[in-house]
């Protein structure tokens, strides 16, 4: 990549960092997760608003980490905010490197890959209580396929 290019999509990483796009509470979330790179801490809550059409009308981001994960977290929600729900699950880590656009080392890569992981599981994570239909459908059958480590872990000990 030349030296130009690159010095654009590091500034474009400063500014989703410093100015980050829907950080903060969806007012009316219906699907949430939240996750942590446990190599170096960084963390990421997503609270999604999905209609019964299966569109995220709103999708908002909280966390704490290295400018990485954050700036990454927030491209990932401007680019999905009012998209559909089949963009999403068709949307690859692969994709999510490149919507990042620098090269990164191994251990960098799992910083950027965050918020898609969360993205990924919280498409398939209701809120319980709140009565609003799941557009993807059973809850079951959704978190069967994406049960984090923390999950598998409560489910062995209950």
């Amino acid at each position: 990549m030349p030296a130009d290019e690159e010095e654009l999509y590091q500034e474009r990483i400063q500014d989703h960092y410093e100015d980050p796009y829907h950080r903060g509470q969806c007012p009316n979330c219906t699907h949430t997760h939240q996750d942590t790179n446990p190599l170096c801490g960084d963390v990421i809550r997503l609270e999604l608003l999905v209609d019964d059409k299966g569109t995220l009308k709103e999708v908002y981001f909280n966390g704490d980490g290295c400018c990485i994960s954050q700036a990454a977290a927030s491209m990932l929600v401007e680019k999905f905010d009012g998209k559909p729900l089949d963009e999403v699950k068709k949307f690859t880590a692969k994709d999510m490197l490149d919507l990042f656009g620098v090269r990164l080392t191994p251990n960098r890569q799992k910083c950027c890959l965050l918020s898609w992981r969360v993205l990924q599981a919280a498409i398939y994570s209701p809120v319980e209580g709140n009565g609003a239909p799941s557009a993807t459908g059973s809850a079951s059958a959704g978190q069967r396929g994406s049960s984090s480590a923390s999950d598998t872990r409560a489910e062995k000990t209950s």
